[in-house]
């Protein structure tokens, strides 16, 4: 029986629309990658505003567990005995902290530089690292002057307008990095009081974008995102401040100078999995090798000792089942983020593959919704 020209008409107008359909779906995936490429920076920022936001609304939480108080009174007490405790530690420990980091920059510079001089030493080239900071031009050969002193000439305008040029360019280069990383930070902060004052008007406006068939579903998946974050991040908080104790008791105990910076350095990069614990130990070798090689053993084995700290006991402990990353797929992650955007790729990727990992869960147990559940 032949087919007549409307259902002849109608496979063909099915085609026609799944064409369509994948044509816009790619070109909005590969406009949405663009976006991302190009606006990483300002994601990131955001998303470190969030991370904030979401640390501030736990430790909320975690107080009104205690007493009854109004969101806003307890989000206000949490704001402030941190900046008190940030003050604090600044008003008391500033001039400390100066001075150590400074003493630090030096006996790390010389380190690296006799480092270097070791390597040279035993044929290894090195001529592609510039620890010695040479003068910068050729070297012309000595002659012997033939006058009993030498003549010294005032340089030129050409040279003085060089040399101011270049004076000015470096300065306007340091303001504005300084001028760009204070303005990160108060945008961070500012975005992260934004977000923990009111927590439940950005959750209902995520909600309100997603379809209202599977806005059950979606419901669902934010509220694991934000429990893992919650548990995550005063996990990580706990594991910092141990770390930051740990070591700045035990390198003043063994005599390492500037252990309190140490100790700071080394709690804030244990933000960092695996990479900022590899970049605290080789901070703290250079820093002890000027103690002797005594030092430097105890330090390498107050290292190890933190490490299984915070990897074997702290971590497992708090974290539970949370965030259940093997090492290695962890660290292939992070190297990826870091090649493609730099630092805040290696300090954001666990809290972005956390999410990735709720959502690959989620949809790979298929849950049943809420409604389904009780029916």
């Amino acid at each position: 029986m032949p087919l007549s020209s409307d259902d002849r008409r109608e496979p063909r107008n099915d085609l026609a629309w799944a064409i369509s359909v994948g044509g816009i779906a790619a070109v909005a995936f590969a406009s949405l990658l663009l976006f991302t490429w190009a606006f990483a920076a300002t994601l990131f920022l955001i998303f470190a505003g969030v991370l904030l936001g979401v640390t501030l609304n736990a430790m909320t939480h975690l107080l009104g567990r205690l007493v009854g108080w109004p969101h806003w009174l307890r989000l206000a007490i949490v704001c402030l005995v941190s900046a008190g405790l940030l003050s604090g530690a600044i008003f008391l420990g500033g001039t400390t902290i100066a001075q150590q980091a400074t003493a630090l920059s030096d006996t790390i510079k010389s380190q690296l530089v006799n480092v270097k001089a070791f390597l040279d030493r035993n044929g290894i080239d090195t001529s592609y690292l510039d620890l010695a900071k040479p003068s910068s031009g050729p070297s012309t050969p000595a002659t012997p002057s033939t006058s009993p002193s030498p003549t010294h000439s005032l340089p030129g305008a050409d040279a003085l307008a060089s040399s101011g040029g270049a004076i000015v360019s470096q300065t306007l280069k340091l303001l504005l990095g300084t001028l760009s990383a204070v303005g990160n930070f108060f945008i961070v902060i500012f975005l992260g009081l934004t977000f923990a004052a009111q927590p439940s008007v950005y959750r209902n406006g995520l909600l309100y974008l997603a379809p209202a068939k599977h806005r059950a579903r979606a419901t669902v998946i934010i509220d694991k995102i934000s429990d893992t974050l919650e548990r995550w991040l005063i996990a990580q908080i706990v594991v910092m401040t141990a770390v930051f104790a740990v070591t700045w008791l035990g390198l003043a105990i063994i005599g390492i100078p500037g252990s309190f910076i140490l100790g700071i350095q080394a709690g804030l990069l244990a933000f960092i999995p695996t990479v900022g614990a590899i970049v605290a130990g080789v901070i703290v070798l250079l820093a002890s090798l000027s103690s002797g090689w005594i030092a430097t053993a105890s330090a390498f084995g107050l290292f190890l000792g933190v490490h299984a700290l915070e990897s074997y006991i702290l971590t497992p402990i708090l974290q539970r089942q949370a965030l259940d990353i093997p090492p290695a797929t962890l660290f292939a992650f992070q190297i990826l983020l870091g090649i493609v955007f730099g630092i805040w790729g290696i300090s954001l990727a666990l809290p972005l593959m956390a999410i990735v990992k709720v959502l690959i869960d989620h949809f790979k147990t298929e849950e049943p919704l809420p409604e389904t559940a009780t029916a």
